[in-house]
């Protein structure tokens, strides 16, 4: 009879289906040029294994399993970008008159806009440093690094605050 073959095919296309790709989605990802898009791609890709489908601010990170999917968007994350769905660096809850935030993406002034947007929706900021092409850039005021980190995360960029 047809059906054991049938109920056979289909319990070995279950457990293949369960060995398949792992994605996770991240929504809010800064994405405002050609150059985002790249440095994008480029933090998913080194980690083997790993891509990433961009679309506008919208981040797909796919990999052979669940582990690499996750070193992919820490690696994301690590990159200078932000989504949700991605792990938020840990930083400092503190009170501070000055921080330098070290790592966010910032390849054009559409960026600059954006983390100065980000920025100065801070109670207590009353300036920045950031540039476009800056690896880092200082933050002025009285704020909280907390703060500092959740609206840079809410526009969709990652730095190390300090």
């Amino acid at each position: 009879m047809k059906t054991p073959a049938l109920i056979s095919a289909l319990s070995l296309a279950l457990s293949l289906a369960a060995f398949g790709d792992s994605s996770v989605v991240l929504n809010g990802v800064h994405n405002c040029c050609k150059k985002c898009d790249t440095g994008i791609n480029e933090a998913v890709n080194k980690v083997s294994g790993a891509t990433a489908l961009v679309e506008k601010n919208k981040v797909t990170v796919t990999a052979k399993d669940e582990a690499t999917a996750k070193l992919a968007v820490a690696s994301l994350v690590s990159g200078g970008y932000f989504g949700e769905g991605a792990v938020a660096p840990a930083v400092a809850d503190a009170k501070v008159k000055s921080a330098t935030v070290n790592g966010v993406h910032l390849c054009c002034g559409k960026c600059v806009t954006a983390v100065e947007t980000a920025v100065t929706s801070v109670s207590g900021v009353t300036g920045h440093t950031a540039t476009k092409g800056a690896t880092s850039f200082k933050v002025e005021g009285d704020f909280n690094t907390k703060a500092l980190a959740a609206a840079l995360n809410k526009n969709g960029f990652s730095g190390e605050i300090k």
